[in-house]
């Protein structure tokens, strides 16, 4: 059996539509449509009543859905299992976004190296729709992001209180900007609300960017301002080449684990343990920063 038939038969049953499944699996439509059509061939029955209104299981399809759940997950099962190197006995595959592997991701891998010798280790860089796709298909187990989509079989649990927190690369800023300074950075819904109804004073310079916290990378080398991470920022502002605007509102953007729900018990138990440590340690740091900002103030 084609496991990539498998996996565009799930995500089309699971959305209702194969446009919506192409744009989750990241091919064309037409592709999507080869790819049921090859397996309702193989199988020798329509799996999906095609509409105007999207694709609709039959009740073929209904059926052959409780088998393609269970093949995909003894197909990442046997994966999984001779992947692990000789000499370890466990294997874990994490992925996260950018801004999280310098000071989040790296430790908690040596984190749980310590504790668990004989688990090896894979990570994998990406943004959220990557990392959940990934998580999907089983090529992870665990994936650390802001913005974490739910799907059957992934579970997400908060665990970091991070904040946007409005910065900039010149000293003693205030919400009053130079017209074209400011960089619109683009955190999704719930922070445009936010941006609109608590920071009009900010003027929109005709400059939006919509990929996360890269966008350090970009004020960083301008005379710029910017909403980014806390965590994120805090070595530039410990440093001096980034300035915190003290009078401006903070916005909540936690950050979340989302991880497979058959992934080994004894390997996300000590992950998690692993996890909760640091990000205590990270919380406590990144709370003096703002301390120590509010005393210059």
């Amino acid at each position: 059996m084609d496991i990539i038939l498998l996996n565009t038969f799930l995500e089309v049953a699971r959305t209702g539509s194969f446009g919506t499944a192409a744009d989750k699996l990241y091919v064309t439509q037409s592709a999507v449509s080869l790819r049921i059509q090859k397996l309702e061939t193989q199988l020798g029955r329509s799996l999906f009543e095609r509409s105007k209104a999207g694709a609709e299981l039959t009740n073929a399809g209904e059926e052959f859905s409780k088998y393609a759940r269970s093949l995909l997950k003894l197909w990442e099962d046997a994966r999984q299992r001779i992947s692990i190197p000789d000499g370890f006995k466990h294997s874990l595959a994490i992925g996260a976004e950018y801004s999280l592997w310098p000071r989040l991701g790296f430790r908690w891998l040596d984190r749980i190296q310590e504790r668990v010798p004989d688990l090896a280790i894979r990570g994998e860089v990406g943004m959220p729709d990557r990392l959940t796709r990934f998580l999907t298909e089983g090529v992870l187990q665990c994936a650390l992001t802001y913005t974490p989509y739910l799907r059957p079989g992934l579970e997400a649990n908060q665990i970091l209180n991070e904040d946007l927190v409005l910065v900039t690369t010149w000293p003693k800023p205030t919400l009053e900007m130079t017209k074209g300074r400011y960089v619109y950075i683009d955190w999704g819904p719930d922070f445009s609300q936010f941006h609109a109804t608590e920071l009009a004073v900010l003027e929109n310079t005709g400059l939006t960017l919509s990929i996360g916290s890269l966008g350090l990378d970009y004020v960083l080398n301008r005379q710029a301002a910017a909403y980014l991470p806390a965590r994120h920022v805090k070595p530039h502002i410990d440093a001096g080449t980034l300035h915190l605007v003290t009078d401006a509102p903070r916005f909540p953007y936690p950050i979340w684990a989302v991880w497979r729900s058959d992934t080994d018990p004894i390997v996300r138990a000590a992950g998690q343990t692993c996890l909760e440590d640091i990000t205590q340690d990270i919380e406590i740091k990144t709370n003096q920063l703002f301390l120590q900002s509010n005393s210059k103030k």
